[in-house]
């Protein structure tokens, strides 16, 4: 797909919103028929604009209730280091997204642990198990408000 134009746009927008809706529920929502948007949606899945579809569970459904932001600067930027570093960040499960950054922080982790020690344990392995990390600065997160582009109800 070289283009989306305001179809695409919508569909896009509705299926970030629930990615359960089906083509029929899109046909009527978009102005569209159920087959178009079945076609539309494959293109956009097909061209990379949809990466997937997937639940978004509360951290407490899977046992980890402690959310943690980690941000990491590398002592040295050497392609070998960000190679390895990058490699550790790929395999370690409880980091839950990560992306590199401008500013102070080299990289912005999101980790969730099921409690404190275990994301004690897991900073001390980031900082004694890559030689090339210089700093981290840790914040705990204390309630969710929005993720996702969606508002967190907490009760």
């Amino acid at each position: 797909m070289s283009q989306t134009d305001e179809h695409d746009v919508k569909i896009l927008t509705l299926l970030e919103a629930n990615g359960r809706l089906t083509n029929q529920e899109l046909s009527d929502l978009v102005g569209l028929s159920a087959s178009q948007c079945s076609r539309r949606r494959i293109s956009l899945e097909q061209s990379g604009l949809i990466l997937g579809y997937h639940a978004r569970l509360s951290p407490d459904a899977v046992g980890l209730s402690v959310i943690g932001l980690i941000e990491v600067r590398l002592l040295n930027h050497t392609a070998e280091y960000v190679k390895r570093f990058h490699h550790r960040v790929a395999n370690e499960p409880a980091i839950v997204d990560a992306w590199k950054t401008t500013g102070d922080a080299d990289y912005l982790l999101k980790v969730a642990v099921a409690d404190l020690p275990g994301l004690s344990a897991l900073i001390s392995q980031l900082v004694a198990g890559h030689h090339s990390v210089s700093h981290v600065k840790t914040s705990v997160v204390l309630d969710r408000l929005k993720e996702n582009g969606a508002n967190v109800i907490q009760k």
